[in-house]
């Protein structure tokens, strides 16, 4: 196995909890939770374990500044604008959405963070305007590096692919990991992982925003990357890929009755915060699978949490949980 430059700035390995009384009432399998939300960077959150893998290679790259882009509210970009000041490069952030007179949550603490923020009232534009901002920076000589959106590229997966030597090393019996998936990089890492480290269970990820073909097609493709980044080239077949997209039809950040649901549900019985976004979306669709029978009685569902809680105090979210 080739050894991958990498910072060590997580929290980790992060705890796995027993969620007894939400076991208990949804009457299904036994639920235990990771903690990713407890990584330490900024509130932490998955994008963490991403980042050690990508400011490391921006480090060999003779980078100064960080450039990224996400919604208003990322927690992706919030994570990217902290380890840009730990590490002292300058950060730029493309965020698509109305730039409120009063930033909160996770806009808040980027400008906090020192961030400079560009914001695009369309996302079909950030993508564009992404680039162009890369191509200006270069030009000015600020020697910039691009963070993929999410840290899904094959450098940051292998931030998952790692973590899977962690779960087994925690010796915690598992026959379902279940968590949201988007951009793809934390699936992609848990399916490598999955293999590399001979995991047993099943890797479930849950959408946010993307259809469960693409999912299955992106995330082999990225999963097959990152394994290059270790040495050996492993093939994924999309029909490899667990995806379940029943849940994100109402749309990217669109608070619905499952998500208030998922949200509460964890707070009441187990103390524990979700976002509305990520975390929610994927909890509730946990949740709708276990009362429709989908996991086994005497299986154990491990929830993989991603963080995301400073979107819970975003100005669209507060009052509506």
């Amino acid at each position: 196995m080739h050894t991958i430059p990498r910072l060590n700035f997580a929290h980790l390995p992060t705890p796995i909890e027993e969620l007894p009384r939400l076991s208990d009432l949804l009457a299904g399998p036994r639920i235990l939770v990771k903690r990713d939300d407890q990584t330490g960077l900024a509130f932490g959150g998955n994008k963490t374990r991403k980042l050690e893998f990508l400011v490391a290679e921006a480090q060999e790259q003779g980078a100064r500044t960080l450039i990224s882009g996400g919604a208003l509210q990322s927690n992706h970009c919030r994570q990217t604008a902290a380890a840009a000041a730990k590490y002292g490069f300058d950060c730029i952030l493309v965020l698509n959405g109305e730039m409120p007179d009063k930033p909160s949550a996770n806009l808040m603490l980027d400008q906090l963070f020192g961030a400079e923020v560009i914001a695009i009232p369309d996302r079909k534009e950030r993508d564009r305007v992404l680039q162009e901002t890369f191509d200006k920076a270069a030009a000015d000589g600020r020697k910039p590096y691009l963070v993929p959106y999410g840290g899904s590229s094959a450098t940051g997966a292998l931030g998952y692919a790692f973590a899977m030597e962690e779960l087994a090393n925690q010796n915690k019996h598992v026959d379902w990991i279940v968590f949201g998936t988007s951009s793809g990089g934390t699936h992609a890492g848990l399916v490598l992982g999955q293999r590399v480290f001979g995991f047993k269970g099943k890797v479930l990820g849950i959408s946010i925003d993307e259809s469960e073909e693409w999912l299955k097609s992106h995330v082999s493709k990225l999963a097959l990357e990152a394994s290059e980044r270790l040495g050996e080239r492993i093939r994924f077949e999309s029909a490899e890929v667990l995806a379940n997209a029943d849940y994100c039809k109402a749309g990217y950040g669109v608070l619905t009755e499952a998500e208030r649901e998922a949200v509460n549900l964890f707070a009441k019985y187990e103390g524990l915060l979700l976002d509305p976004v990520y975390t929610g979306r994927a909890a509730a669709g946990m949740i709708d699978l276990i009362r429709k029978g989908y996991f086994k009685r005497e299986e154990t569902v491990l929830f993989w949490h991603t963080g995301g809680q400073p979107a819970l105090f975003a100005e669209k979210y507060v009052n509506k949980i």
